[in-house]
């Protein structure tokens, strides 16, 4: 298979399609990464869930702040007319339907917009959904980053969840190494594919059936 888009360019492309003016959280890992693609022009409020509105990733040879990181206890900083408040506030801007985007990782994601992203379902392993659940169903939209395929090579867009849900019917796109896949009432369509791959091999290592209406290619 050919090989697909690195983690930066899976950054790139998603916050490609969040629209000027916007209020967008990031979730832990690989969402947070998009923070190094929004330019100051397009004036994206990023959101983190520890209490910052207004967020930015550090300038090339910016010190970092000790008391200044995101939910992910990485090192940030924040634009002019930013703020800082409380956890709960926090929260309240969460679930209130306040966020415009919310960009999650996943572990699997259905058909249906079902998302799995909190916990493997392992034994003896400590896990916490944190503000995953709050993000999934409080935000207008939620897009999906994540790898196509698990390490052992299973799919992650399946046609039922296996592990524990963090939101029913909440996905409303899906990006991966090597495609952008809308979740639809009808099902899954994909809209954006890699260069080099066709639609037989795509769906090959996919766990639910696809449609495609090619939009853009990704290189």
């Amino acid at each position: 298979m050919k090989k697909g888009l690195t983690r930066q360019q899976m950054a790139q492309r998603v916050a490609r399609d969040i629209p000027a003016g916007s209020y967008v959280n990031l979730g832990i890992g690989l969402p947070v990464m998009a923070l190094d693609y929004f330019t100051p022009e397009d004036e994206i409020m990023v959101h983190s869930e520890n209490g910052i509105l207004g967020m930015r990733g550090l300038h090339e040879g910016e010190q970092p702040d000790p008391d200044m990181s995101n939910a992910a206890k990485l090192p940030v900083n924040i634009h002019a007319g930013g703020s800082f408040f409380h956890h709960a506030d926090s929260f309240a801007m969460m679930r209130g339907g306040h966020l415009d985007y919310c960009i999650l990782g996943g572990y699997q994601v259905s058909e249906r917009g079902d998302l799995a992203n909190w916990s493997l379902g392992q034994k003896n392993v400590a896990t916490a959904v944190g503000g995953a659940m709050d993000l999934a169903v409080g935000a207008k939209a939620v897009y999906v980053l994540m790898e196509h395929v698990m390490r052992d090579g299973q799919p992650r867009i399946v046609q039922e969840c296996m592990l524990p849900l963090t939101g029913h019917r909440v996905v409303k796109r899906i990006y991966t190494d090597l495609a952008v896949i809308d979740v639809r009432p009808t099902g899954l369509v994909v809209i954006d594919m890699v260069l080099g791959i066709d639609e037989q091999t795509l769906q090959a290592c996919t766990g639910a059936p696809l449609r495609f209406e090619l939009e853009d290619v990704l290189a």
